[in-house]
């Protein structure tokens, strides 16, 4: 056989192969959106990460900078790690080393310096963005709590952060996205293929493909954590690399139950719906009046053309996913749909407030924010449609913090599919 990592063939609920993903992606995309996404407008995302965690007691001791290392061992939690059910306390165990507990405070916290600009800059733009006339609610992020952080200075990868609570964390978005009275609680491994009425096969196509781009970002995440691994540390230096066992650990089938092709295809299967959904929101850009408003007119133009290019790229590729399937049914039916979606995503976000390592908290609460607006794009197409020329219309509206949130959590995705190639073949040379 070809092995795991040479997936071939079509995915599930969609006509398009994988091969051609592969290669539409190193080639035309990845160069374009890494550009992109070191453009001073997409690289200060606004986000609160000091909301406490609204469901559980915070227990994650680790993240806090100047923590006291008593405590520490015993919770020494790696965002997102696959660890099934059993397995997670003898991790948690593996690591009661305070030397951990002390690295994961360091790699988790994040660095605040914002290079480029200045308070009085960001007021700027917080008045430019407010004169936009934007009709949609604010969400929590534009609360007087959130800070502005710079993407660049703060990579997601590798940062120590594992155990029991970051189980629960997923534990808690698997459950949320399975569409059940709040009232049913039952532990979700997702290691384990459902059986009974949980999330399955027998879900309907919209609550499935749900499923699927839960666990695409899943995948996603732990894919940076193996490439962008500590792999060691010394004079004042960090060496940082792909980790291949840490990789199989993951996603070898051997090793997961045979889960692991199953979580890369919903890798591939959440990159072509937020695919589809940039090719879809191209028109709302187009408009003259649409600018990335960063104060310096020279910038923002470049950024609001690369931007374009990066569109038609997009609508270049040959075989859209067609989210008509996914969005079918009654008017009625797909209104409620959207509002469903768009509370769990809300609360997908609250749940993001749980993880107890800053670092963490800020990326998982970015590439929630872009799944949920590229759901939002393809929910609104009509509106997007017959969007007025040259004004902004009460329909539909996206705000700097969508549009940062839709770029980077795609970038991330585009990444993920990059590093798998990497992957390949540091495991063909260890065969």
């Amino acid at each position: 056989g070809k092995g795991y990592l040479m997936l071939t063939g079509v995915l599930d609920d969609c006509f398009c192969d994988i091969e051609s993903i592969d290669v539409f992606n190193n080639f035309k995309i990845y160069p374009h959106i890494q550009k992109l996404t070191e453009r001073d407008y997409f690289r200060y995302y606004r986000v609160n990460l000091n909301r406490p965690c609204p469901f559980w007691a915070d227990d994650s001791h680790c993240s806090i900078k100047d923590c006291q290392v008593e405590p520490c061992p015993e919770v020494t939690n790696a965002l997102f790690s696959f660890y099934p059910c059993g397995q997670y306390s003898q991790v948690a165990n593996a690591n009661t080393d305070i030397v951990d507990c002390e690295q994961a405070q360091d790699l988790g916290a994040i660095n605040s310096t914002l290079s480029n600009y200045s308070k009085e800059a960001f007021e700027d733009w917080a008045r430019h963005d407010d004169a936009q006339d934007h009709f949609c609610e604010l969400d929590d992020e534009t609360s007087p709590d959130a800070d502005y952080v710079d993407l660049l200075l703060n990579p997601e990868r590798y940062t120590g952060y594992k155990g029991p609570s970051a189980w629960r964390v997923w534990n808690s978005i698997y459950e949320e996205n399975c569409f059940k009275p709040r009232s049913v609680y039952r532990p979700l491994n997702p290691l384990v293929p459902p059986r009974g009425k949980g999330c399955s096969s027998s879900l309907c196509l919209e609550k499935r493909v749900f499923y699927r781009l839960i666990s695409g970002l899943h995948s996603s995440i732990n894919i940076h954590l193996c490439a962008e691994y500590l792999l060691a540390e010394g004079w004042g230096k960090s060496l940082w690399g792909p980790n291949v066992q840490e990789f199989r650990q993951r996603f070898d089938p051997a090793e997961t139950k045979g889960e692991g092709t199953r979580r890369l295809k919903n890798l591939y299967f959440l990159y072509l719906i937020e695919l589809r959904a940039l090719s879809k929101v191209a028109p709302y850009f187009d408009r003259a009046f649409v600018n990335l408003y960063t104060g310096d007119r020279q910038e923002d133009q470049a950024s609001k053309e690369l931007l374009l290019q990066f569109f038609n790229e997009t609508k270049a590729f040959p075989m859209h996913f067609d989210e008509k399937s996914m969005f079918a049914g009654q008017k009625i039916e797909a209104k409620t749909l959207k509002e469903e979606f768009r509370l769990h995503f809300k609360n997908i976000s609250r749940i993001m407030d749980c993880v107890g390592c800053s670092k963490c908290r800020l990326w998982g609460k970015l590439q929630t924010q872009g799944l949920g607006t590229a759901l939002k794009i393809l929910f609104s197409e009509k509106e997007i449609k017959n969007l007025p020329e040259h004004s902004p219309s009460k329909g539909f509206q996206l705000t700097r913090q969508e549009i940062v949130a839709l770029l980077n959590g795609f970038g991330r995705l585009s990444t993920s599919i990059h590093q798998l190639h990497s992957f390949r073949a540091l495991l063909k040379e260890k065969r």
